[in-house]
């Protein structure tokens, strides 16, 4: 899993290099007392502008890596952002884009770290008192182990979101193929928000069937804002597409909480 993880990432990171990088990308550091509080976050951080800034509030999207991105090195994941921003640019949507990194974690030396839903809460109640934020415009999207975030921290606080897309991930503690016994407890928070999450059919990493068994648990406790999308072509790389595609980005950030 690790392997194929770190593939992907620097497969994405290869991709991106030769392209025009986004404006007003900046490495942001969390203040010590918030960051000792984590559980398995980097205190850094990447901020980046789809368009220069404008005056009021601007919609945020949190984009979380995949397993080849863990560490403390925030230059890993430089590119995780890329294809989102160079999209929203086309799709001419103004907002800011937040990349942060999943730690080692503490609690086991020398493990791999993962997505802590607690860990981000801090980060975005920080991230709306230190940037020109509108909190009813907060998105989430993330890749493999950034799409189990995404199901995860939505899962957990979904007051935080207007919309979602989890890319090729699942709900799951044994590994990529697992789901949990207690779908239906997820399924009931995740049935507030509009939600489409994408995966491919050869994906041999996370089956798309993982993806159907969360969206009937969203069915099964009323939700009808929640959409699986599974490309027939491709596998685990299966995000390159709707992350190349403005109609996906004026879908998630046409959505406000409260409207929904």
């Amino acid at each position: 899993m690790r392997a194929i993880c770190t593939f992907f990432f620097l497969l994405l990171l290869t991709t991106l290099s030769g392209q025009e990088k986004p404006s007003f990308a900046k490495v942001v550091t969390l203040p010590e007392s918030i960051a000792e509080r984590t559980i398995s976050l980097n205190s850094e951080y990447l901020v980046h502008r789809a368009h220069r800034p404008s005056k009021g509030q601007q919609p945020l999207l949190i984009v979380l890596h995949g397993g080849g991105g863990t560490g403390r090195d925030i230059q890993r994941i430089r590119g995780a952002a890329m294809g989102p921003l160079r999209t929203m640019k086309k799709a001419g949507i103004e907002g800011i884009v937040v990349a942060p990194q999943a730690a080692e974690n503490p609690m086991k030396l020398g493990a791999k770290g993962g997505w802590v839903p607690s860990d981000l809460d801090l980060l975005l109640e920080h991230l709306i008192s230190t940037l020109p934020i509108d909190p009813n415009r907060v998105y989430l999207t993330g890749v493999s182990m950034g799409g189990y975030g995404t199901y995860a921290w939505a899962g957990v606080s979904p007051q935080h979101f207007a919309a979602i897309a989890p890319m090729v991930g699942g709900i799951g503690p044994g590994g990529p193929k697992d789901i949990t016994t207690q779908l239906d407890l997820w399924g009931e928070n995740l049935a507030t928000i509009p939600m489409r999450a994408y995966y491919g059919a050869k994906d041999r990493v996370v089956p798309a069937d993982r993806g159907e068994m969360i969206l009937a648990s969203i069915e099964k406790a009323g939700g009808n804002q929640a959409e699986i999308i599974v490309y027939d072509d491709l596998g685990h790389d299966a995000a390159k597409r709707p992350f190349s595609d403005p109609k996906f980005f004026k879908w998630l950030f046409s959505h406000s909480r409260g409207s929904n």
